[in-house]
């Protein structure tokens, strides 16, 4: 995991405030563990997660809804999956 202090620019605009990659792992693993940092943000900070679980592409938007966070993106790379989402309050 990378704690990153600044906000990083993504080529397409979007920003994060914290990285998290799982890859490597399987769910229920990447649920978690994305639901563990969104805990330590502070509402309207965003977490950048990198899966290489395919199930990921229906956990982790199930998660965001199931918390009332912001889904920002999705960038599905076959082997690997980009999320973006923005905690709310």
């Amino acid at each position: 995991m990378t704690n990153n202090n600044e906000r990083t620019k993504m080529p397409d605009t979007l920003t994060h405030d914290e990285s998290l990659d799982t890859s490597g792992f399987l769910c229920p693993l990447p649920v978690y563990q994305a639901g563990q940092v969104l805990i330590r943000l502070a509402p309207g900070q965003v977490l950048r997660l990198v899966t290489t679980d395919r199930g990921s592409l229906q956990d982790i938007p199930a998660l965001a809804r199931q918390r009332g966070d912001e889904l920002l993106a999705v960038e599905d790379h076959g082997a690997t999956q980009l999320f973006w989402i923005r905690k709310n309050a």
